[in-house]
C-alpha cells in the first residue's frame, strides 16, 4: 500500500503507485479539475512535479491550485512555452533558446531573420489564445543527453541542442510535448493548455545569446500571465499607472535632470533636480550627525594593487572603469569600503574608539551594459549613502539594532512604512568559525526582532565574508525597491591589515559592517518621483512656492512676498507674467508645485494671500504668517 499524507494531517492509502492527479481526484472532483500540479516531500527537501508525477511510495503531498503561489509559477512557466508554440506556428523559421519565468511574468527568446513587430505581437497572442483553447494535453519525457542533442539538431533547433550539450556527458534530460510543439524544460507544467487563459504580451527588446555581447542578438518577447482575469486587470493597470509616474518622463517634464548620449549612463542634474538631491543628502548628512557618523571622503582613483588585495580585482575587473598613468594601473572606484579601511588604518585605534563610525556621499563608478542603464535608476556613475562602521564582536548586535531602528525612521521621513526584511545567512563556501557567523547571524536577526518586525530566512545568500540584512521597500503600486542593507565583513578589514588595540594590549582585527540606507541616491531619488507620481512633498519639492499676481498693480506686493519667504528659507518663485491668471495657476499645477499664492488688489489692501494647494485644493485666503506657518509645520511633519 501506498499511503499519502495530506497538507491537514489526513492520509490516503492506494494499492499501488499513484499520479499525482489520481490523488486529486480522490478528494474531490473539483479539485481533480483545479490541479495545476504537486508538491511533493516536505521543508527545503520539497518538490514541485507534473500532475502526471507518479508517486512509488509513502510520501506526503500537497495539491497546487492556481491559489498557490507555486501554481502561478507553473501557469507563468507553462504560458512561456505557449508563447513559443505560437511563434513557431507563424514563424517556423525562427529558433527557440530559453524562456524563463520572471516578476510577474515571463519572456522567452528567439532568433528570426527580421524583428518582431508590434503586429506581430497581436498576431502571436492571437494564436496563443486558439491554442489555450484547443486544451491540447501537455506531456513528459525523458530522453539521454545525446539523443536530445541530435533530435533538436534534427528539427533545426540549433540553440537547444548547444543547451543541452552543455550539460554532463550521460545525464537525460525532460522534454515537454503540447501538440505539434516539443521543448527542453525540467518543468513542471500544467497538465494542459487550457489551464492557461489570463495572459498577455507586453513588448520586443534585444537580447544577447547566453548575455554575451560578442554572440547574436536575439529577439526577447516580454509576456505576463495571472491566474485570473481580475488579477490580470489590476496588473495591467498598475502598469498604466507605473507608465505615468515614470521618472524619466517626469524628470523631463518637470526639467529634473537628462541623461545624454556624450556620457551614457551619467545624469546630468538640472537646477531644480539639483535641488531635490541636495534635500534628499543634506537630510541624510544630518541623520548622520545625528548618530554618531564622522564624515569622510575617499578619493576616487586607487590602485589596481588595493583592488587586488580586496578580491574585487577578480571578481568585479570587467565592472570596472580602469586608466593608466606612468607605468601603474588604477581603477575608478565601484565601491567606497577599501577608502574607509585605509582611513581607519590611518593612526592607531584602540578599542574605546569602538564603535567608529564612518559615513561618506562617496562617488562610485561601475561599467554596467547599455542594455541593463534605466534612467536614473541603474546608471554607470552614482553617489551611495555609505556607511561603514568598525566595532569588535560584542558591539555587532547593539550597532545592528540601532541601525535597524534608524533606517525605519528614515524611510518613513520619505515616505515609505511598508518594509519587507529578509536575512541572508551563511553560504557553504565561506571565511570564519561557525562560532563568530552564528553571533553575527543571530545579531541581524535579534535586532530585527527588537524592532518588532517580521522578516524571512534566505539560507545560504549571505556572502562569503558574511550575513546580511536586506532592507525592501514597497511603493504606492505595491512594487519593491532593495534599498537598505546591512552586511556583517570579517575579511576585507584583515585583508588590508587594519587592527585596534584591545583591552589587553593586543591587535585585534575588527569587523566591518557595511550598511546604506537609501543606497544610491541616483536610484532613491527615482524612486522617489515614482513614489510620488512627481508630487514631492513639501521638504523635497524644489519649488515650494509660486506667487502670482492677477494685474501689474500687485507686481511690487508679489516681490514683498517672494523676499520675505526667502529670508525664512522657502524655495519660492515669483510669476510676474503678462498672462491670465488661470493659465498661470493651471501651469504651475503641471509642474506639482505644493503652494500657489495668488494676490489681487485684495489681498494687497489687506496684507494677505489667496493660498491654492496641490491637488486644485483652494485654502482661502490667510495673512502671510498663517500660510508660513502651515508650510513650516507640512515640511517639519514630512507631509
Amino acid at each position: 500500500m501506498i499511503s499519502i499524507q495530506l497538507p491537514d494531517g489526513s492520509k490516503r492509502e492506494f494499492p499501488q503507485a499513484v499520479t499525482v492527479a489520481e490523488v486529486a481526484a480522490s478528494i474531490g472532483a473539483g479539485l481533480a479539475k483545479a490541479a495545476l500540479a504537486g508538491r511533493v516531500g516536505a521543508g527545503e527537501a520539497a518538490r514541485v512535479v507534473d500532475t502526471s508525477y507518479l508517486i512509488e511510495a509513502d510520501e506526503q503531498l500537497a495539491i497546487i491550485t492556481d491559489k498557490d503561489a507555486d501554481g502561478l509559477e507553473v501557469i507563468r512557466h507553462s504560458t512561456a512555452h505557449l508563447l513559443a508554440y505560437a511563434v513557431k506556428e507563424l514563424f517556423p523559421e525562427a529558433q527557440v533558446t530559453i524562456g524563463p519565468v520572471i516578476e510577474n511574468g515571463f519572456f522567452y527568446d528567439f532568433s528570426y531573420k527580421r524583428p518582431f513587430t508590434p503586429e506581430d505581437l497581436v498576431a502571436i497572442e492571437a494564436k496563443m489564445s486558439e491554442l489555450a483553447k484547443k486544451d491540447e494535453k501537455v506531456q513528459r519525457r525523458v530522453l539521454p543527453r545525446d539523443e536530445a542533442v541530435a533530435y533538436f539538431k534534427g528539427i533545426g533547433e540549433d540553440y537547444k541542442a548547444e543547451i543541452i550539450s552543455s550539460i554532463p556527458a550521460g545525464e537525460d534530460v525532460s522534454l515537454y510535448r503540447e501538440g505539434a510543439f516539443e521543448d527542453l524544460c525540467r518543468g513542471p507544467h500544467v497538465p494542459s493548455t487550457g489551464k492557461l487563459k489570463h495572459f498577455k504580451l507586453m513588448k520586443v527588446a534585444g537580447a544577447y545569446w547566453r548575455g554575451d555581447h560578442r554572440n547574436e542578438m536575439l529577439q526577447r518577447i516580454y509576456g505576463t500571465a495571472w491566474a485570473s482575469k481580475d488579477d490580470l486587470q489590476k496588473y495591467l493597470v498598475m502598469l498604466e499607472e507605473a507608465e505615468k509616474r515614470d521618472h524619466r518622463k517626469l524628470g523631463k517634464e518637470l526639467d529634473l535632470f537628462h541623461i545624454d548620449e556624450h556620457a551614457p549612463g551619467v545624469v546630468f542634474w538640472h537646477p531644480k533636480g539639483w535641488t531635490v538631491w541636495q534635500e534628499v543628502e543634506q537630510y541624510m548628512r544630518r541623520v548622520y550627525r545625528d548618530n554618531g557618523y564622522q564624515e569622510v571622503k575617499g578619493p576616487q582613483l586607487l590602485d589596481k594593487t588595493l583592488w587586488e588585495a580586496t578580491g574585487h580585482w577578480d571578481k568585479y575587473r570587467d565592472n570596472m572603469f580602469t586608466t593608466e598613468s606612468e607605468k601603474r594601473d588604477y581603477a575608478l572606484k565601484p565601491m567606497n569600503c577599501p577608502g574607509h579601511i585605509l582611513i581607519f588604518k590611518h593612526g592607531i585605534k584602540s578599542y574605546r574608539d569602538l564603535p567608529l563610525r564612518f559615513g561618506e556621499f562617496g562617488q562610485c563608478h561601475r561599467n554596467e551594459p547599455t542594455g541593463g542603464l534605466h534612467g536614473i535608476m541603474r546608471v554607470r556613475g552614482f553617489t551611495q549613502d555609505d556607511g561603514h562602521i568598525f566595532c569588535t564582536e560584542d558591539q555587532i548586535l547593539q550597532e545592528c539594532v540601532n541601525y535597524t531602528v534608524l533606517l525605519q525612521k528614515v524611510y518613513k521621513d520619505f515616505g515609505f512604512t511598508d518594509i519587507i526584511y529578509k536575512v541572508a545567512t551563511r553560504p557553504e563556501a565561506r571565511i570564519g568559525s561557525d562560532e563568530v557567523w552564528d553571533k553575527a547571524e543571530f545579531a541581524l536577526m535579534e535586532s530585527l526582532r527588537a524592532s518588532g518586525v517580521e522578516f524571512v530566512i534566505a539560507p545560504g545568500d549571505g556572502a562569503f565574508y558574511g550575513p546580511k540584512i536586506e532592507y525592501t521597500l514597497k511603493d504606492a503600486l505595491g512594487r519593491q525597491w532593495q534599498c537598505g542593507t546591512m552586511q556583517v565583513d570579517f575579511s576585507m578589514p584583515g585583508r588590508l591589515g587594519a587592527e585596534y588595540v584591545d583591552e589587553h594590549g593586543e591587535r585585534r582585527e575588527p569587523v566591518m559592517l557595511h550598511r546604506a540606507i537609501v543606497g544610491s541616491l541616483e536610484r532613491f531619488i527615482g524612486i522617489l518621483i515614482e513614489q510620488h507620481a512627481g508630487a514631492l512633498p513639501a521638504w523635497l519639492a524644489p519649488e515650494q512656492v509660486v506667487v502670482a499676481n492677477i494685474t501689474d498693480a500687485q507686481a511690487d506686493y508679489v516681490t514683498e512676498i517672494v523676499k520675505s519667504l526667502q529670508k525664512q528659507g522657502v524655495r519660492v518663485k515669483a510669476d510676474l507674467r503678462n498672462e491670465k491668471i488661470t493659465y498661470k495657476i493651471r501651469e504651475h499645477s503641471l509642474q506639482k508645485v505644493p503652494f500657489i499664492l495668488v494676490v489681487g488688489d485684495k489681498e494687497k489692501a489687506n496684507g494677505a494671500v489667496a493660498v491654492r494647494a496641490r491637488g486644485n485644493q483652494d485654502l482661502g485666503v490667510m495673512p502671510l504668517e498663517s500660510f508660513l506657518e502651515k508650510l513650516s509645520g507640512d515640511i517639519t511633519q514630512k507631509v
